[in-house]
This record gives structure tokens, sequence and C-alpha cells, in this order.
């Protein structure tokens, strides 16, 4: 096996494990390769090794990258996990096939005018700011009933919340509170753990866990 056939291999065991202490199928977690800042000589192996779906944060960075390696494999699915400026959204709905943040009206009714304009329906979750930080994007928790409400108005379906816990804290109670919102919403996904906490995030009811640094090594 390559390099990043076992770094795959196993943080897909690691998930398999945390499911089934969870009561759990694992084929209910979806694993996002997080290839922000990594080039397509990077990718490829872990594209290669059958890793399917991955994450960006910047649009223009995908852009440079992705449509060549989607030319190599069609299959390959996409997702924003970074802050989307609303003057990017049209170019964001056209490239991925999920946008993970968002989490303001502007880039509501934008990305609503995108899906209009393109016919595109990304997969949508609500990025909310569970720890409450300044510095970090996401709606504030007591804003989330309005923004769902905005968005349907709006005409787009909202399929989860997304949250990133605060640094250096025991992020379980934090993905505890956001499995907690998204079943009170009525909301199927969480997208939530990284690759410090994904199999805690995957035992407290992540759908979706980004990880970066397991599979492809520290960040250049």
């Amino acid at each position: 096996m390559s390099e990043a056939a076992e770094r795959l291999a196993e943080v897909r065991a690691n998930i398999a494990n945390a499911a089934q202490r969870a009561q759990r199928p694992a084929g209910d977690i979806q694993l996002i390769a997080v290839s922000k800042t990594h080039d397509m000589q990077a990718i490829r192996p872990l594209i290669a090794a059958g890793q399917r779906h991955f994450g960006e944060n910047r649009v223009q960075e995908a852009a440079a990258k992705w449509p060549d390696l989607r030319a190599e494999t069609p299959d390959v699915v996409l997702h924003l996990i970074g802050q989307l400026q609303s003057n990017k959204a049209g170019e964001a709905v056209g490239l991925f096939d999920a946008i993970h943040s968002v989490d303001r009206s502007s880039l509501i009714q934008a990305i609503a005018r995108a899906c209009e304009k393109t016919g595109k329906r990304p997969q949508l979750f609500i990025q909310v700011n569970i720890g409450d930080e300044e510095q970090k994007g996401g709606c504030a928790t007591g804003d989330l009933p309005a923004l769902l409400a905005e968005a349907n108005d709006a005409g787009l379906a909202i399929d989860g919340l997304m949250a990133i816990p605060p640094a250096d804290i025991e992020p379980a109670p934090y993905f505890a509170l956001l499995d907690e919102l998204a079943e009170r919403h009525g909301l199927r996904l969480r997208s939530m753990g990284m690759s410090s906490d994904y199999e805690t995030a995957v035992m407290l009811g992540a759908t979706h866990v980004r990880v970066g640094t397991a599979l492809f090594g520290s960040r250049r």
C-alpha cells in the first residue's frame, strides 16, 4: 500500500470503530479529506486509494486545482469548508457540490441568486459559531432559527449544521450541542470533527468529518 492508502485506511478504520461504539452504521459518516494548501501531486494518491470527498477553504485555490483533477476523476465530490464572501457565491455554487459555511443573510441571498442563475443546488450547511468566538465565522446560536427561516423563504434547502469548536478545549460538549441544535431544527446532517477529534465527533452524531493532517501530513 502507498503511504496515502495506509493513512486513509487508518482513518476509515478509526471512524468505523467510533461508529461501532456509538452503535451507528459506519456508512452514515462521510469522510472529507481536507486538501487545502495541498497541490494536485499530493491529492492524486488519495484519489487513487479510493477517496472521493475533498474539502477546500478558498474558492480561488479550488478553482486552480479541481477542474483538472475532476477531468481525471469525474465522481469526485467537492466541499467548501472555509468562509465564503458573498461576491464569490456564484463561483462557489458553480464549483462546489456542498457549502458548509453559510452563516449570514447576505450570503443566503447571494447563494439563492446563484442557484437560480445556474440551476445548480449544492448541499448547504449553516455554520454555527458554537463557542461564541469573535474571530471565528458562523452565526450565533440564537440567530440560527431566523437564518433557517430566511433560507427557506429564499428557496434554499438547508441540509445540516457545521461547527468548529474552540481550540485546546474538550470538544465533546460543543459536538453534543451542535447535534442537539440539528435535531431541534429537523436537520439530518452534522459537519463536525477534524484530525484531532473526529472519533469523538462520530460518537456524538457527526455525519461529515473534515480530516486533513491525518490524511496528508502536516500542512505546508
